[in-house]
Parts: C-alpha cells; structure tokens; sequence
C-alpha cells in the first residue's frame, strides 16, 4: 500500500465537503484518527453523519477535499484495505438460513488471518446460539452477529455505525468489551453514537458534527470543560425566602425562580462550582432549603450546546487534543 498518511494516523480527512443538488451535506469537514484510539462521532440526525461515513469507507465521492484511510484513497477498492478496515452499518442483510457458526465461519473464509470462530462468539455473547439460524435470531441478537462478522478478520481500523441501538444492557456490555479489546490489541475505532454515556465511556476523543461541520474535537473531558461547565443545583424553599444571597455566591452565573401551585419556590442556581454552591446553600437558614439535588455537565450538555447553535455560526473547538 501507498503510505500517504504517517503511521500514526489511521484516517485523515481534509476539508471534505459534499453536495446533493445545492444542499450542501458536509461544509470542510477536517480531522485525523490516530492509531490506537477510540473515535467518537455524535451529531444531531440529519447533521451530515452518514454522507461522512459513507466518504470515510469508500461508498460515496466527496465534492472537495480529500480522504485517506491506512495510506489508501477508500473509494479505490484496495484489496489491501478490505483486510485491514471493517464496517458495521447499522443494518446488513445476512444470510437467514445459515446458522449463527456458520455465518461467521464463511466472514471468516475471507480473510488471511482471522479470530477463531468461537473465541468471537464468546465475545459478543452469542457462543450459545451458535447452532440457531439467522433468520430465528432477536433484533438485538442480529445486530451483536453483524460486529462478530465484523470483528473476526482482525481489523486494524473498526467502524461502528451506532452498534448499541436496541441492544440491551448485557448486550451492551459484550459490545463495550469488544471495543476496549480492540484498543487493546492496538486497533483503531471509530464509533458513532446517540448515547453520550457511551461515548465518555469509551472514546478518547469526540468530534461534534452539527449541520455538516465539525463544531468541536477533543477529549470528551476537555469539551465538557471548555463547552458545558456549568452545573445546576435545584431546591425547594418557603414562599417569600430571600433569594437575595444566591447571586453573590461564588461562581453563580443565573438563578431561576419557578412559584409552585402550592406557593412554595422552585430554585434552579446555574454555578461554575455545584459542589460548593450546593454546601453554602444548605448552610443558609434563612434559605431553608429542601429537596436539594446538583446536576453537573457533562457530554449531553455539550451536544446540546452545540446542536442548538446557529448552524453557520463559527463554533469550532479544538483544544489540545482536538485536530
């Protein structure tokens, strides 16, 4: 294979933009995918996420721009690359007579060098339904099949298209662990999900896709540092308390009031430093506070944040480990 890119960088995107009529789909879309990491992509629906993927592994042409993928342009076909890059969409046809082994034996037969059949069943937790056809599998089941055919050719560079949805928590589970061990193998992921805990959880950086731009790329600790500090700590307290205090509190940035039917006052405190607001005002007497509770930022927030700003609004974040 041609080495475009360094061997540090598995895939790299620069400046692709795609076009469908005069609807722009991706605007100068741009970042890299090291080698050994975890790759989050989140996005609103209709942000752009599939035309990127779709460029990524090779099905679609960008207008502009360029892509490389393990040294090779995707969309060439390389046989090279179809041993080294794997691809879970988020809906694959299988064949329905086959059985479970079966199908993953024939994923098998088109590699060089794959996992042994079973050991990957036993990963994604279908070991014991190894002898049931594809067509009698659940929902869920199909799905955990789909990232065993994916996974068993030992891909350097693994692209998950939203694996979890509508598997339930073991099944997520199984799917957690076949991440973590293709990191630690010294395989690349590049996961895309609605589910933010997951991609805390997982990833090692995230790129925020909103109306065909990247608005942010870092560590998911940096973007909720940088985009979604703010906690909020709720309370409940007598009519007619003085909220007068609230303000002057360290880091406090707004107080909302809501009056309840029975009178009483609903307070929401916005704060730089919930854990220290949270004490001062359980301290406060003349607050009698109950019902206290914090909420602190966390990814949700960021992909909140970003997916209502002014799509040609100028939000790109990329901290220090951002591209």
């Amino acid at each position: 294979m041609e080495a475009i890119v360094g061997d540090d960088i598995v895939a790299s995107l620069v400046e692709i933009s795609k076009h469908y009529g005069t609807r722009k789909a991706l605007d100068a879309v741009s970042f890299d995918i090291r080698n050994g990491e975890v790759f989050g992509l989140i996005g609103p629906n209709g942000a752009g996420k599939t035309t990127l993927l779709e460029c990524l592994t090779g099905l679609r042409h960008p207008s502009s721009g360029s892509v490389r993928v393990l040294g090779c342009d995707p969309a060439s076909r390389s046989p090279e690359l179809r041993q080294l890059m794997a691809v879970q969409p988020q809906e694959a046809a299988l064949f329905p007579q086959l059985t479970v082994l079966e199908t993953v034996e024939l994923w098998a037969s088109f590699y060089d060098s794959h996992e042994p059949v079973d050991e990957v069943l036993d990963r994604v937790g279908l070991l014991e339904e190894a002898a049931q056809r594809v067509r009698a599998l659940s929902g869920g089941q199909a799905r955990r099949l789909l990232l065993a055919v994916t996974v068993i050719g030992r891909p350097r560079f693994l692209v998950l298209d939203e694996p979890a949805a509508g598997l339930d928590p073991q099944a997520k589970e199984h799917l957690w662990d076949v991440i973590r061990k293709q990191r630690e193998a010294g395989g690349t992921v590049l996961l895309t999900t609605h589910d933010m805990n997951e991609a805390t959880e997982l990833c090692d950086r995230v790129a925020v896709l909103v109306a065909g731009r990247i608005a942010a790329c870092d560590t998911p600790a940096r973007l909720v540092s940088e985009l979604a500090a703010t906690n909020s700590v709720t309370f409940m307290t007598p009519a007619g308390a003085d909220l007068g205090s609230l303000d002057s509190l360290p880091g406090v940035t707004a107080v909302e009031v809501e009056v309840t039917h029975e009178g009483r006052q609903s307070v929401r405190v916005r704060t730089l430093n919930g854990d220290l607001t949270l004490r001062r005002i359980a301290a406060d007497e003349q607050l009698a506070a109950t019902d206290l509770d914090i909420s602190k930022g966390g990814l949700d927030a960021v992909f909140r944040n970003l997916a209502t700003m002014h799509p040609h609004q100028e939000t790109a974040h990329t901290g220090e480990g951002g591209e």
